[in-house]
C-alpha cells in the first residue's frame, strides 16, 4: 500500500512538473506565443521603446504569461552578448522577434531570414541593409524608424539661443546611424549658413574629454540619436553646462538627462507604433509588405534647469514644453 501510495504521488508530481514547464495556456489548452526582445543597451529612449511595445501588445489583449511569453535580453551594448542573445531568440523559435537600436537590428536579422523581425529606434533601415525599401521591405523585417527632424531641431536651437553660429557635432564613429545622421546635419547646415565642428567618440570612456574639448569650439553642441551619448548625457551635460554652451538633443531623453533642447521622437510611442505592427503579424500579416513606418507628430521639450543655469529665456509659446527634471 505504502508502495502504491508513493508511486501516485510520483505521477502527480511528474505531472505538475509538466505542466508547469509547458507553454501552452493552461485554461485553453493553446499554444503560448513567444516573443523575443532584444535591446542593444540600456538608457531612457530603448526603454521607453519597449515598454511601449509591450503596452500596445497588452491593450490589444497579448499579455504576458496569460496568452503570451516574453523572453526579454538586455545585451548593454557589448557585441558578444548581442550574438548569443540573438542565437537564444531565434534557436528558441520565438513567433515574432523585437529588436531595438541598429546593431541589435542588424544582429537579429542575420540570424533568420524566417522569423517577422520587428525593429524600432532604428534611423535608416535602408541604409542599414536591414529593408530592401521602406515602402516594401522585401524581408523578414519592417518596423519603426526613429528619423529625427533636424532641420526643425536647429530652428528651435536658434529660437532659443539666436547668437550660434557655430555648432559642435558630437557622435559616436562606429555607430552607422549616427553616422547617417551627422552626414545629412551638415547639409542642413550649410544651408541654414551655419559652421560646425566635429568630435567622435568610440565609447563611453571617451564622452567627457570629448565633450571638455568641444566646448570650447562651439557655441552649442548638437548630439544625434546616438546610443553611447545617450546613456552618457550627463557627462556631456556637465561640462556643457560649466561652459555655458546649450545642447540640441535627437530625442527627449537626453533633455530629460541634462540637455538642453529638442523637437523630437516620443519613444514610448514609436514602441507602441511597432506593438501595433507586432499584433498585425500575430493576426495573419505578411511582414514582407508591412511598410516601415515612421513618427509623424514631434514634440518639443525643453529643460527649465538647464535654461536658469545658461541664463536663456524661453519664450511664452515655448513654456508649456519645460520641464524641470531636477525637481
Amino acid at each position: 500500500m505504502k508502495k502504491l501510495t508513493a508511486l501516485l504521488l510520483t505521477l502527480v508530481m511528474s505531472f505538475s512538473l509538466t505542466a508547469c514547464g509547458s507553454d501552452e495556456n493552461s485554461d485553453s489548452g493553446e499554444e503560448m506565443v513567444k516573443i523575443g526582445i532584444l535591446q542593444q543597451l540600456e538608457h531612457v529612449a530603448l526603454d521607453q521603446a519597449r515598454e511601449g511595445f509591450i503596452t500596445a501588445l497588452e491593450q490589444n489583449g497579448f499579455k504576458d504569461g496569460e496568452n503570451i511569453i516574453l523572453d526579454i535580453q538586455n545585451a548593454q551594448s557589448d557585441q558578444s552578448n548581442l550574438q548569443t542573445m540573438a542565437d537564444r531568440l531565434v534557436n528558441n523559435k520565438n513567433d515574432v522577434i523585437l529588436a531595438i537600436a541598429t546593431g541589435a537590428a542588424q544582429t537579429v536579422a542575420g540570424k533568420t531570414s524566417d522569423i517577422p523581425v520587428l525593429i524600432t529606434a532604428v534611423t535608416d533601415p535602408v541604409d542599414a541593409g536591414l529593408v530592401n525599401s521602406m515602402e516594401n521591405p522585401g524581408t523578414n523585417v519592417s518596423g519603426t524608424s526613429d528619423a529625427s527632424p533636424m532641420k526643425e531641431q536647429l530652428e528651435l536651437m536658434l529660437t532659443l539661443c539666436p547668437d550660434v553660429k557655430t555648432v559642435g557635432l558630437l557622435y559616436t564613429s562606429s555607430e552607422d546611424n549616427s553616422v547617417l545622421q551627422v552626414s545629412q546635419m551638415k547639409d542642413i547646415l550649410g544651408n541654414m549658413n551655419l559652421e560646425f565642428v566635429e568630435q567622435t567618440v568610440t565609447n563611453s570612456n571617451d564622452v567627457q574629454q570629448a565633450a571638455r574639448s568641444l566646448v570650447t569650439k562651439c557655441d552649442a553642441i548638437y548630439i544625434p540619436t546616438d546610443n553611447v551619448l545617450a546613456s552618457s548625457i550627463a557627462l556631456v551635460a556637465s561640462e556643457a553646462n560649466n561652459a555655458k554652451i546649450p545642447v540640441i538633443c535627437g530625442e527627449s531623453g537626453q533633455v530629460e538627462g541634462g540637455g538642453f533642447a529638442t523637437i523630437g521622437i516620443d519613444y514610448f510611442n514609436l514602441g507602441f507604433q511597432t506593438g501595433e505592427m507586432a499584433v498585425r503579424i500575430l493576426n495573419g500579416e505578411d511582414i514582407s509588405t508591412m511598410a516601415v513606418e515612421t513618427q509623424k507628430n514631434f514634440a518639443y521639450t525643453i529643460n527649465g534647469d538647464v535654461a536658469d543655469i545658461l541664463g536663456i529665456t524661453i519664450p511664452d509659446n515655448l513654456q508649456e514644453f519645460v520641464i524641470n527634471p531636477a525637481e
